[in-house]
């Protein structure tokens, strides 16, 4: 796929030294290029959208105003730095924006020196902003700024709040930008946003704030830096009693700003450079700000796909036949089922109400659903805090991030053998979002935990019917049930709710020679390669074990008994994972077959389409098939999968 064409100043742009050779009258005409070059690029390839449109004046004015690289840029929820990408040399590569092999869509520091930490969770930028500060501080480089650009909700999690206590008192240079949209992926919620709301919509105190910046207008730099302080503090007082949070940490509060004039923030950042110690710009802007289907629907064009960029449209996938849904819209509709039966049963989500489908829960029954905020930790102690009391809590928790809760998991919920119900989403390799986002360990790190129980379902149906096993009265521990971003396999996928016995598998086929183990959604990538070996006269045994802990040992007894050679496939690390377990029960019970565990290897996995990601850790239906073939002693020369 070729580059699209940049406009006349942007194509000029190689590098902020570039941008920095313009005059100040031209850098409004760079922020509506590269808007359009941003929508431009995203409406062919895919990829993040509102989120880099809300912060191009924001990105060319810290760019044009500060010494980038030696100047640390920090961005909090990378999908923010399209065109910070775009103006530190990328532009010409920006088509492969999250494409197999490209370039990332989020900050990498392998990429460029302009990418001062990588970043694909939330909530990180003011603590590494800070840390490199301090180091700054400490080697005497009194000169260099470090900046931490933190939106998109990221101020609803906990992370930024310890960040801000420890930067409050560490006199280093560091400036925090709030970007302010009121938006994360799906609407803010929480105390904070209501703060920040009545910050900026107080007509007191903007009135006040603005007839003070007109008055230092007419003084010297000097007398503006004494000033500051004092005088923008006070009106804050007499305005409002909490409007003095930030500066209760000791951070010096400027703001709000309007995020979408280029000129004044190039003029309010060039000024706060030259005040001393930490300090937070609060600015406002609007997510999707100059495409304007964006800014009226910011959870539809938070990530759109491909559209037209005309008529807006966007691309779907024409549908000629009944398909299989989306696993997270399985889990969605059937904790709604489920709910109507068990009055007891509530759906917890940290952010993601749209991205796992806990958004029908929340309109159906709105006070059953809970949306947290950014705030992974607060959710599973609250899951915990809700079960003490009886209640069954579906806790929904993307896979990557779950791993940011991890002591919660631990201490508030398995230690107190309280029956949490952890539905893991985005379990194992998720696609273009890549190695930040990869659900690669939940397998390893549920399975060391005690007292819980680890499973997979391999279709929609085994997705329905371990929720609903999950949540029987007689389970009375944490529950764990992971499954992949995307399809299921099966169009006609509300079939009734059956218990699940916990810690049985089921024998998909019988065989001859090897056993292939699966757990989970990569099991149907088995099926098909047993298929295509059947073909060739090679047939596996195929035994889907539903559950990495506990093991089904009665099932692995038989496999042990009747083949010398087992292959294992998880999409999730082989380090301690399913295929550790498999080995573990063979130890223990002296069983010595040859096993050759396929998952996701000892390595970061890039961006990609889930199924080049799969091929490249070689347990794809065409890698099933290979491993069979190798395992049995019979050469490649024959496959045919694709």
């Amino acid at each position: 796929m070729e580059a699209i064409a940049a406009g006349p100043l942007l194509s000029q742009i190689n590098s902020p030294d570039d941008l920095k050779k313009l005059d100040k009258g031209q850098l409004q005409e760079v922020c509506n290029e590269l808007r359009q070059f941003i929508i431009d690029c995203v409406s062919v390839n895919g990829g993040h959208f509102g989120a880099s449109l809300g912060v191009v004046e924001l990105t060319v004015a810290l760019h044009y105003i500060f010494n980038t690289p030696d100047d640390k840029l920090v961005w909090d929820v990378g999908h923010q730095a399209y065109g910070h990408k775009i103006l530190t040399g990328r532009r010409d590569v920006f088509h492969t924006n999250r494409k197999y092999k490209g370039i990332s869509g989020f900050p990498n520091r392998d990429e460029s020196v302009y990418d001062s930490f990588g970043v694909g969770h939330s909530s990180t930028s003011i603590s590494a902003a800070l840390g490199m500060a301090i180091a700054s501080k400490y080697k005497g480089e009194a000169t260099r700024q470090h900046v931490a650009i933190i939106g998109d909700g990221a101020m609803t999690a906990g992370l930024p709040f310890e960040a801000l206590n420890h930067a409050g008192v560490s006199n280093t240079n560091l400036i925090i930008i709030l970007n302010d949209n009121n938006m994360s992926i799906d609407p803010n919620v929480g105390a904070l946003k209501e703060y920040l709301t009545d910050i900026t919509t107080s007509h007191r105190y903007n009135k006040l704030r603005d007839d003070f910046w007109n008055l230092l207008g007419k003084l010297p730099t000097k007398d503006f830096q004494k000033l500051a302080s004092k005088v923008e503090a006070g009106l804050k007082g007499v305005v409002s009693k909490t409007s003095n949070l930030f500066e209760g940490l000791g951070l010096r509060y400027f703001g709000p700003v309007d995020g979408h004039n280029v000129l004044k923030l190039a003029e309010v950042l060039r000024d706060l450079k030259d005040i001393p110690g930490p300090k937070l710009l609060h600015i406002k802007t609007v997510k999707g700000k100059g495409y304007e289907l964006a800014e009226k629907d910011q959870t539809l064009w938070h990530a759109p796909g491909t559209f037209d960029k005309i008529t807006g449209k966007i691309n779907k996938k024409i549908i000629t036949q009944p398909e299989a849904p989306k696993y997270q819209d399985v889990f969605g509709h059937s904790i709604i089922e489920l709910a109507e039966k068990n009055p007891l049963i509530m759906g917890i989500t940290p952010a993601m109400p749209s991205g796992c489908s806990l958004k029908y829960m929340m309109a159906a029954m709105p006070d059953r659903a809970i949306d947290v905020g950014i705030a992974e930790q607060h959710a599973v102690t609250l899951s915990a805090g809700l079960a003490t009391q009886g209640m069954k809590v579906f806790c929904n928790i993307y896979s990557t991030f779950m791993q940011r809760a991890y002591d919660m998991v631990i201490h508030d919920v398995a230690i107190q053998k309280l029956p949490v119900i952890f539905c893991l989403d985005r379990g194992g390799l998720v696609g273009d979002d890549g190695a930040t986002h990869n659900g690669a360990y939940d397998l390893a790190y549920m399975r060391c935990v005690p007292n819980m129980v680890v499973s997979a379902p391999m279709n929609e149906s085994e997705l329905r019917n371990l929720m609903y096993t999950a949540q029987l009265p007689e389970n009375d521990v944490p529950f764990s049930i992971r499954y992949p971003r995307g399809q299921g396999v099966m169009p006609e996928w509300r079939t009734p709710f059956e218990k699940i016995e916990i810690g049985t598998g089921r024998k998909i086929c019988d065989g001859r020679d090897v056993a292939i183990l699966t757990i989970g959604h990569p099991g149907n990538f088995a099926v098909a390669a047993c298929k295509e070996l059947a073909t060739e006269d090679i047939y596996p045994a195929h035994y889907d074990m539903r559950f990495a802990k506990p093991l089904d040992e009665k099932m692995l007894h038989e496999v042990a008994q009747r083949y010398n050679k087992i292959i294992t496939v998880e999409d999730g690390t082989v380090i301690g994972g399913f295929g550790s377990a498999v080995l573990e029960f063979l130890s223990e019970h002296n069983y010595t077959p040859e096993v050759k565990i396929l998952g996701i290897p000892d390595r970061i996995i890039e961006h990609g389409k889930p199924e080049e990601q799969y091929r490249e850790c070689g347990f794809d239906a065409k890698g099933i098939a290979e491993a069979v073939r190798e395992i049995v002693g019979v050469k490649d020369s024959v496959n045919n999968l694709v």
